[in-house]
């Protein structure tokens, strides 16, 4: 075995296979750093060239690809607080507020030197785990998956900040908005109010999107100033590392939670991140700046999600299960170069498994390399006024979202819940746990309704499930007794009591989307009715439970982000700021999104940010230029609008 892994290792150091695997590793960072597009986009526009390539080479480029994105996107989700995709999301939530305070590059830096650790983890675990592995993920049944969705939903006690009551709403809200569309069980319809868009469900990347980029863009675009509040990026960049190398346990701890989470197929880097930040705040004695800018919690999601990727290859080689979404895609590329996983690669193809293996721990090492090189560089970008970025950001998330199923129903969807997004921040509301309740109800639900068919009501004695089960309430009591002081969110103001109706008037509105699930429900059979009644229940109950506490002026509860500006009259402009991109998302109906952005960026520019003709023209022509070399290098679609058809 010993002489088919350095073999492996020649092969993969020749000129050939670097130069391949080189390649994967730039488009991944690419695709990295663009938000909403994520391992499957990146990997499924690889796929057509793959077609009479060597195996080795051909694979090497798509590990080079997947191994990276997580890298990749960490800058946007550190510099501007826009999850660059779905497993960098907990990033934001430190990363964000330390690049504010001017330390955009120590942040990055800490991200790629723990994104490089965990990647040499997760190889090291693969190597190993590709022989001794296969017992343990064999003996997972759909009991001990769904008993996983329950701890990472325990998570919401820690991202819930002072209000457990507002954790449990988002959480159930997100759980609702999971169970849009047809029911895995039955394939009845719920809650798509006649909308054909929503049959198939709302879109991760939109609802990712719309959570957190659009408020984080309209709330620097009031602030008026620079990403960073200021300007010395100084030795961030060393200070980084060190804070890496002070933190070696941390680093080890949440890369070896990346590899088992990644290794359980259907959970992946969505779920992973809130786990291994789950773990940091739990395990730490000084939590007051969590969620304020501390750099372990870049550290731990940065390490586990890129462990992640050699956790997910253990099933998608052994048994051909895919470990994530990009895996599944990884997996349709092996079929397309003939390659049949399963036992084969432990046995007669050990060789290619080895190449996979090194080609994995190679491109960690070169991605992380590469963006470390340029970390003090794109940090400067913080230092821009925002204005100048706000239109660029604003097209990057439309046509992410617009990715997600090529529909114009994706950018109408993004408007909605960037207003969502909006006032949940404005209110202290938690995205992140509206977030892990979308994520998980589908697979909550179908591995629900699996265990309740394979072993009735035994399942609830199933060892792991007992294991799992004492885990997630362990989970819950630390987070009661330590979650508290974090905020995800921000903290209270002394106004805020004098805004209590409209922080009312908004939890109401959540009470009557969960008494809508309730309603929806009773009109449906037994197995498609039982998970969206469960769930309304729980938001219903939270949400009027804030709704009474705002009421009877519990502390904990009340936060307004405008309440000063409103006390005093003044409108802050959130939506103002909404209308603008709501009649965006028309102006590209009508005439397409590329003339749409060619006549926003300068229109954007010169009233909003006093720029002056010649510059406003020349910036919104290298976007517009930009956006369309990138539509065209990957071969994706653009809305046309309706008017552009019946001219030409």
């Amino acid at each position: 075995m010993f002489d088919i892994a350095l073999s492996a290792l020649g092969q993969v150091m020749s000129v050939g296979h670097l130069s391949f695997l080189v390649l994967g590793v730039l488009v991944g960072l690419i695709v990295g750093i663009l938000p909403g597009l994520g391992g499957i986009a990146g990997m499924s526009i690889l796929l057509p060239f793959l077609y009479g390539m060597e195996p080795a080479a051909a694979l090497g480029m798509l590990i080079g690809m997947v191994a990276v994105i997580p890298t990749g996107d960490t800058f946007t989700s550190v510099m501007m607080g826009i999850p660059g995709s779905s497993a960098s999301q907990a990033t934001v939530l430190d990363g964000f507020p330390m690049a504010k305070r001017g330390e955009a590059a120590r942040a990055l830096s800490a991200a790629f030197t723990s994104s490089l650790l965990g990647g040499l983890i997760g190889a090291a675990v693969l190597s190993v785990a590709i022989v001794i592995a296969r017992p343990l993920v064999l003996s997972f049944s759909s009991a001990e998956l769904f008993m996983l969705t329950l701890f990472g939903l325990s998570m919401v006690a820690v991202l819930s900040g002072r209000s457990l009551t507002k954790g449990i709403a988002a959480a159930g809200l997100g759980l609702v908005i999971g169970t849009i569309g047809t029911a895995p069980a039955t394939g009845e319809a719920r809650m798509t109010l006649g909308i054909d868009y929503l049959y198939d469900g709302v879109p991760l990347v939109v609802v990712a999107m719309g959570l957190f980029a659009i408020p984080e863009i309209i709330d620097l675009l009031k602030r008026g100033t620079a990403i960073s509040d200021s300007t010395p990026l100084g030795g961030g960049w060393m200070r980084g590392m060190r804070d890496v190398l002070r933190h070696p346990w941390l680093v080890a701890r949440c890369a070896s939670l990346g590899c088992v989470i990644g290794a359980l197929p259907g959970l992946g880097g969505a779920v992973v991140d809130w786990i291994a930040y789950s773990h940091v705040v739990q395990t730490s004695k000084d939590r007051s700046q969590f969620g304020k800018g501390d750099v372990r919690g870049v550290i731990a999601p940065e390490s586990a999600n890129n462990a992640c990727q050699g956790g997910a290859l253990i099933p998608t080689l052994l048994f051909g299960v895919p470990g994530s979404g990009s895996m599944a895609v990884f997996l349709g590329g092996m079929v397309l170069l003939g390659i049949q996983p399963g036992v084969t690669m432990v046995e007669t193809r050990l060789d290619l498994t080895y190449t996979i293996v090194w080609s994995l721990a190679l491109a960690n090492v070169v991605g992380a390399g590469l963006c470390v090189l340029a970390a003090r560089q794109v940090a400067r970008l913080t230092q821009v006024p925002f204005v100048y970025l706000a239109p660029f950001m604003v097209m990057i998330a439309m046509f992410a979202a617009f990715q997600a199923s090529r529909s114009m129903a994706d950018l109408v969807a993004l408007i909605v819940m960037g207003a969502v997004g909006i006032y949940m921040r404005r209110f202290g509301w938690p995205r992140p746990a509206l977030l892990i309740g979308f994520v998980l109800a589908p697979g909550a639900e179908g591995y629900l309704y699996q265990a309740v068919q394979f072993y009735g009501t035994d399942w609830l004695m199933r060892p792991g499930v007992i294991i799992i089960g004492l885990i997630t309430v362990v989970s819950v009591f630390l987070g009661l007794r330590y979650g508290a002081e974090v905020s995800s969110e921000g903290d209270s103001d002394a106004a805020d009591h004098q805004t209590r109706g409209r922080q009312m008037g908004f939890a109401a509105l959540l009470v009557a989307v969960a008494a809508y699930c309730l309603w929806e429900s009773m009109g449906l059979s037994f197995l498609g009715m039982v998970f969206p009644l469960t769930i309304g229940i729980l938001a219903l109950a939270g949400a009027l439970g804030v709704v009474f506490s705002i009421r009877r002026g519990r502390v904990a509860e009340i936060h307004d982000d405008d309440a000063s500006a409103a006390v005093t009259g003044v409108w802050s402009g959130r939506e103002l700021y909404l209308g603008v991109f709501a009649a965006l998302v028309g102006l590209v109906w009508l005439i397409g999104f590329v003339p749409a952005m060619a006549l926003f960026f300068p229109v954007f520019l010169i009233v909003a940010g006093k720029a002056r003709p010649l510059q406003a023209a020349l910036l919104s022509l290298g976007a517009v230029g930009f956006i369309s070399g990138i539509t065209w290098a990957m071969t994706l679609r653009l809305p046309n609008g309706i008017i552009p058809p019946l001219l030409f």
